[in-house]
């Protein structure tokens, strides 16, 4: 946001077992109370990054009662059978691009929960579904423009894409974030 010091969104990319837990969270407003809210959040899913992601937002919100909360979605990825579970409480968008032999792209959207984590948590349930090396997953905040994946392109990296939506798409009126990470499948 401008004319403020630190974000309140912020990101975790986290190797867990069989593959990654990915989490962004927007600690609500802007400024050291949101980063306070977000940072807390983070370190709240990293202490329980072996439970499954209901238990992770549920671990979560427990956690940030006495702070102004956060909207956040997650993602874990399974390199074992190529899965990834992904679940969302408030408006951080996220999306699955999935890539194609012959160019074309379908991209699917995360079906978000309404609500605040650190306050009462609406029903829970994680999606899951099937991935594929060269899948891109893509976690954008309120600052970004909705509809910001109807003319993005894709660059050489994941950080140059994100870096061109940040530029085209950021609102300036909110914190902004994009992190985009490109699924490999199994390492070798």
């Amino acid at each position: 946001m401008p004319g403020e010091t630190l974000s309140g969104d912020l990101h975790l990319v986290k190797p867990v077992d069989q593959g990654a837990l990915i989490a962004v969270a927007d600690g609500l407003g802007h400024g050291k109370a949101a980063a306070d809210a977000a940072r807390l959040a983070l370190n709240a899913v990293e202490e329980c990054a072996h439970n499954p992601l209901v238990r992770m937002l549920e671990h979560c919100s427990q956690r940030l009662l006495q702070t102004r909360g956060v909207v956040m979605s997650l993602a874990l990825l399974n390199a074992l059978d190529n899965t990834m579970e992904w679940l969302g409480v408030g408006n951080v968008e996220g999306l699955l691009v999935r890539s194609a032999a012959d160019g074309k792209r379908t991209i699917e959207s995360l079906t978000l929960s309404p609500g605040v984590v650190g306050t009462r948590l609406p029903p829970l349930r994680a999606a899951a579904l099937k991935v594929a090396p060269g899948d891109t997953l893509i976690f954008a905040t309120d600052g970004i423009r909705r509809g910001f994946e109807e003319e993005m392109r894709f660059f050489a990296t994941p950080d140059k894409t994100a870096q061109a939506i940040l530029a085209r798409d950021c609102l300036g009126t909110d914190d902004a974030l994009v992190l985009i990470a490109t699924y490999q499948g199994r390492p070798r």
